[in-house]
């Protein structure tokens, strides 16, 4: 059974490079993705940029363009924030006349942008649509008012005192509010809401300002996310169970394999009734070995892989002398073997590894297919140090003196 450690663990390691390149490819992709969707949330803010380029094109005078700049701004902004988190744009001018009740659709909602100069002459002029739209507000459509003024209203509205304020504007804000709400018989937040802009944010001298400042937050959001997606892809736990699983899978099936075509060479066939109750434990305990081995052996090259930088052929290599070693270990503590057999067994396994790894590393080079490569390769590659095992085995003191000298003179210099 030693005689396939390596096989094994190539196959493991080729397994684990698969789920290795499994996992970089969808990293890859889901940044893409990510990129993709900045992409077009940057497209949004342009369409905001050209609509405010032109302001010929906007209806009102000097002093109220500055409405559907906020209706631009509320939607571009919206749909700009969806993209980024590649969500559908859930705001829409679609079907939407300039001179409607409404002025876009948010969730397919009818929302009425009012952006006055005045908290109370704001709060009017939705009490003035309120009464000319007789289902405004009161079917679920509501009004959109600038941010800083909605503020200022909760505020009020929940006894603070607000810098700036007379008691006669606190008082009219109550009264409009009140009213908002005998008319809506809804409370005044389901019926008015704040923008995503303050008044002066959509003024036609800031908002050039105003768009880059958005730009930028979504720049930094972006960033954020894509850290974030480059941190959930990083080695966890949880990769490393279901890669234990599978080399569990992998070790015992193997073992299993090999256990019944040495009962088979035996004379015995388990399909006729050969086995005795002892073969079938043997059978047992030696797949539950063979699994327990390969979900350690799995566990330990999906660490060297992603943490220690080794490509998975070396890394099973890796993990097979470390077997190997160990076992002769156990060999050398139990008296079996000498110190100067342990000394030479132990540069033979190391070399037999290597020239595995090397030849399973060339397998998946030329076939590109993780656990096809790593078989054929492996099996190139035993067949290579069978033919070459004595003369290995007859230049081991050789070695053996050549890493000595290797080493004392590192120690000299």
């Amino acid at each position: 059974m030693k005689e396939n450690i390596h096989q094994t663990n190539q196959i493991i390691g080729g397994m684990v490079a698969g789920e290795n390149l499994y996992h970089a490819e969808n990293l890859k992709a889901a940044l893409e993705r990510q990129d993709s969707a900045f992409t077009k949330a940057i497209e949004q803010i342009d369409k905001v940029r050209d609509f405010v380029g032109s302001p010929e094109h906007i209806l009102g005078n000097n002093q109220t363009k500055h409405g559907e700049i906020a209706e631009q701004v509320e939607v571009g902004i919206r749909n700009a924030r969806d993209y980024l988190r590649q969500q559908t744009p859930n705001a829409t001018f679609d079907g939407v006349g300039r001179t409607a009740p409404e002025d876009y659709l948010i969730d397919d909602v009818q929302v009425q942008s009012k952006f006055i100069n005045g908290i109370n002459k704001n709060l009017d002029h939705v009490l003035e649509h309120m009464r000319k739209y007789e289902n405004f507000g009161r079917d679920g459509s509501y009004y959109h008012i600038p941010e800083d003024y909605h503020e200022t209203i909760k505020k009020v509205l929940s006894g603070e005192s607000v810098e700036g304020l007379t008691d006669r504007t606190v008082h009219k804000i109550q009264q409009n509010v009140q009213e908002i709400e005998k008319l809506s018989g809804k409370s005044f937040d389901n019926v008015v809401k704040p923008s995503n802009s303050q008044y002066s944010e959509v003024q036609q001298g800031k908002i050039h300002d105003t768009l880059d400042s958005h730009e930028q937050e979504l720049s930094g959001e972006n960033k954020q996310i894509k850290e974030n997606i480059r941190t959930d892809a990083q080695p966890n736990l949880g990769d490393m169970a279901q890669v234990a699983a599978k080399g569990a899978l992998i070790g015992g099936g193997i073992r299993l394999a090999f256990k019944l075509y040495e009962k088979y060479k035996q004379g015995k066939n388990p399909f006729l009734g050969d086995y005795t109750v002892e073969d079938w434990k043997e059978l047992g305990i030696d797949t539950a070995k063979g699994a327990t081995i390969g979900g350690i052996t799995a566990t330990s090259i999906y660490a060297l892989t992603n943490y220690a930088g080794l490509s998975a052929p070396f890394a099973a290599s890796f993990v097979s002398a470390s077997q190997s070693i160990a076992s002769l270990v156990k060999s050398f503590n139990s008296g079996e073997i000498s110190f100067e057999q342990f000394t030479e067994m132990s540069q033979l396994v190391c070399i037999e590894s290597a020239a595995v790894g090397l030849a399973s590393a060339l397998g998946q080079a030329v076939i590109p297919i993780p656990v096809l490569g790593a078989i054929l390769g492996t099996i190139a590659g035993r067949i290579a140090i069978n033919f070459t095992k004595k003369y290995f085995a007859e230049k081991s003191e050789s070695l053996k003196n050549r890493m000595e000298n290797t080493t004392t003179n590192a120690l000299l210099r």
